[in-house]
């Protein structure tokens, strides 16, 4: 991002529903400062499932739909930026 920042999205679409991925999709999605900071990640590593990290606090997501995740990605994203995590 011009301010230096990070934004990074990556989704898979598995070849099909799995125990770990059963909406069947892998995902992480970060975002974070120049200086290797993490403010906002989403992903579902295995043996986790469906989480996202906000700052240093992890808690669980309740994955619907892709646009979904993005639509709240995004607005994580955003209130990182205004400071308001």
């Amino acid at each position: 991002m011009p301010d230096g920042s990070i934004e990074e999205m990556v989704i898979w679409k598995l070849p099909k529903a799995t125990s770990h991925q059963p909406h069947g999709f892998k995902y992480r999605l970060y975002f974070g400062l120049a200086d290797g900071t993490c403010l906002v990640r989403y992903d579902n590593e295995r043996g986790k499932g469906d989480h996202k990290h906000l700052l240093d606090r992890e808690q669980p997501y309740k994955f619907t739909t892709i646009e979904k995740l993005l639509e709240d990605f995004l607005q994580d994203e955003k209130s990182a930026r205004e400071g308001n995590q």
